[in-house]
């Protein structure tokens, strides 16, 4: 959900690489669920293993509880969000999830990029594409 939000919310302004220390053998289907209710298809994604030269080009990396088995770099930013895991939880439960993870990823972007137009939200437009709603 992070990297389908930053891919939604900063565009071309940021390369979002995603991967697990232990990844699924697939999307969790409740969580592609809720990401379509702000308008943002992450079904292209494919669950892969967090991949070191990725961590090592990175200049933020975000983790959400993988402790030791994430690669570690001196002198990388890193951000460990303490998050609930969607993982069997159905669409009531996974909606705040979300929503939390949308809040630290547009607060995240609009550090990062203090000069940009303030990040908008992911709601969908009238036409239907995601990040021109409230914002």
């Amino acid at each position: 959900m992070a990297a389908g939000f930053a891919r939604a919310l900063g565009g071309d302004r940021v390369r979002v690489l995603s991967g697990g220390s232990e990844p699924a053998g697939g999307l969790n289907p409740v969580a592609v669920a809720a990401m379509a209710e702000e308008g943002i298809d992450i079904t292209t994604s494919v669950p892969q293993l967090l991949a070191t030269e990725d961590v090592r080009a990175s200049d933020v990396v975000v983790t959400m509880g993988c402790g030791d088995a994430c690669p570690v770099f001196p002198g990388k930013r890193y951000e460990d969000w303490a998050l609930t895991d969607p993982a069997g939880k159905d669409i009531d439960a996974v909606r705040p999830i979300r929503d939390e993870v949308r809040a630290r990823v547009q607060a995240l972007l609009a550090e990062l990029l203090p000069d940009a137009h303030p990040v908008p939200d992911a709601q969908p437009a009238a036409d239907g594409e995601p990040g021109a709603g409230r914002g």
